[in-house]
């Protein structure tokens, strides 16, 4: 389960950022919050859409469906929640 987790840390790491900084935004609207924690539900979750007892594809389809997810939620920010989020990600300018 762990692995998994750090796995696809690795992979949707700037995603995520984006998406934390976004929720975090006053403006932060409430499907958002929906949203991702029903992602993080399915991450969690031992249900999968592929079961893990599958070689290789139980594990694939987390690595898609999550990154995917993640992008359709932030695709569908309001311009300037998405532009904060995105100059909160990349951190302090020198």
């Amino acid at each position: 389960m762990w692995k998994r987790a750090v796995v696809l840390w690795r992979v949707v790491r700037g995603d995520a950022r984006h998406l934390w900084f976004a929720l975090r935004h006053p403006a932060a609207p409430g499907w958002l919050k929906v949203g991702t924690g029903l992602l993080v539900l399915y991450l969690l979750s031992p249900i999968d859409l592929i079961p893990d007892a599958i070689p290789l594809l139980g594990v694939v389809d987390d690595l898609v469906l999550i990154p995917l997810a993640i992008r359709w939620l932030l695709a569908r920010l309001p311009a300037h929640i998405r532009e904060d989020a995105q100059r909160r990600a990349a951190g302090p300018t020198p």
